[in-house]
């Protein structure tokens, strides 16, 4: 099941796999789904979970540079994936010309968003079964 990350991040929700099956997705708390995790279904069965590919702003900067634009973003508490030497934001052209404004350089591109979890967001570790696929419970088959 292809899932765009504000899919992957949430507790309740209506989705339908490739196949045209709908699941209802009914946690306790918010879960957060990465790419190759699993949901497993009442009947025993999996369906994995692929993070879509979506338009990002690739940016890249001078250190300087790419704190004071990380400090910026933070400060509009958009989320931000870090990708090595390089941040990833969701496309947004005022955005993309604000960080061109401080001294940045975007590159448009798709590809999946795995933005950072927010400080305040529990860190407890998860566990993955040998196959990589993780069981977050609570999901349901209709």
């Amino acid at each position: 099941m292809r899932l765009d990350f504000d899919h992957r991040h949430r507790r309740r929700i209506l989705l339908k796999t490739e196949a045209g099956r709908d699941l209802l997705l009914d946690l306790a708390e918010t879960a957060r789904l990465a790419d190759g995790d699993a949901l497993v279904l009442a009947d025993g069965g999996l369906v994995r979970v692929i993070a879509a590919d979506e338009d990002l702003l690739e940016i890249h900067a001078a250190p300087a540079i790419l704190l004071r634009i990380a400090w910026h973003l933070g400060n509009r508490h958009l989320a931000v994936q870090f990708a090595g030497p390089a941040l990833r934001i969701r496309a947004d052209h005022v955005i993309a010309a604000m960080i061109i404004g401080l001294g940045g350089h975007i590159h448009e591109l798709r590809a999946p968003f795995d933005p950072e979890s927010g400080a305040y967001v529990g860190a407890a570790p998860h566990s993955h079964d040998p196959g990589g696929f993780h069981d977050p419970g609570g999901f349901h088959d209709h």
